[in-house]
């Protein structure tokens, strides 16, 4: 019997729940990494041309 068998059926479900949410996350952030390369070579761009300013988070 595992761990999972040994819950209540609304802990189950709750877990259930989290990692749907986990799913849908990860699928999102998949589904945006053609944004995500597009932004991150613009932030490049800006940081090479010195429109950037550091943020001394000391």
């Amino acid at each position: 019997m595992s761990k999972l068998d040994k819950m209540s059926l609304s802990e189950q479900n709750a877990i259930a729940s989290l990692l749907n949410e986990e799913l849908a996350w990860k699928k999102s952030f998949d589904n945006s990494q053609d944004e995500l390369t597009l932004l991150a070579a613009e932030a490049l761009g800006e940081y090479k041309k010195g429109k950037t300013k550091s943020l001394n988070l000391k």
